[in-house]
């Protein structure tokens, strides 16, 4: 399992010029909240999260983080990102206990997509519907991903919600919350082009229809 350390620094100005400066100078502002304890405003440094948010792993593990001399368990919350430049506006850090249930978006890892029947034997290809779900569940069982096997899906078919097998002691937190199960996560389907081709195929074989305006052909006199 890999591990994620976070430095942070307690701010104390607020408002828009201050989260400004705080850019300007090469730092993010944040905020650190949960766990019944009261929140605590914070700055990291910019560069070193950027580098830890090109990790996947980094949006679904417990992280630690370090503010003064005190340090905790905390996940990934909330980003803000720049619309345009590669630069966070703001993060949130939640506060992880370990008695108290997460509730986190998980990406999900499509396997097998090669050797699909539908694709490898129907010809078709695979849609990626979701790329993450919602779960639910105690800190030590947060996974890192969720993995759908597609080898059996054929065309025509897709995988549901209903049908992800997820680890012990994790839920699909909107289906805890009556959320469709049959809402497809991946399906395999014919490409467009060998839809519209198969369609036209039978008017290769009938005989051509004269052009509009043609003149009929002359009769031959007998």
């Amino acid at each position: 399992m890999q591990l994620f350390e976070i430095n942070a620094e307690p701010r104390q100005d607020v408002g828009k010029g201050a989260s400004r400066r705080l850019r300007k100078s090469g730092k993010v502002p944040g905020i650190l909240y949960g766990a019944h304890q009261e929140a605590a405003l914070i700055s990291v440094d910019q560069n070193k999260l950027l580098h830890q948010l090109d990790n996947e792993a980094f949006y679904s593990h417990i992280l630690t983080l370090t503010l003064g001399a005190e340090s905790g368990k905390v996940v990934l919350k909330d980003l803000q990102r720049h619309p345009y430049k590669l630069a966070i506006l703001h993060v949130d850090f939640q506060r992880v206990s370990e008695t108290e249930e997460l509730t986190m978006r998980i990406p999900i890892h499509f396997i097998n997509e090669g050797i699909c029947v539908g694709v490898k034997t129907g010809g078709g290809v695979v849609s990626h519907i979701l790329s993450d779900i919602e779960i639910t569940c105690l800190p030590k069982h947060l996974p890192e991903y969720i993995e759908v096997d597609l080898t059996d899906v054929n065309v025509g078919e897709s995988v549901h919600l209903g049908d992800l097998k997820l680890p012990d002691g994790v839920r699909c937190t909107l289906l805890v919350h009556g959320g469709d199960p049959h809402q497809a996560v991946a399906s395999v389907h014919i490409p467009r082009a060998a839809e519209v081709e198969t369609v036209a195929e039978p008017g290769v074989e009938a005989a051509a229809a004269p052009e509009a305006g043609a003149a009929p052909a002359a009769e031959s006199k007998g």
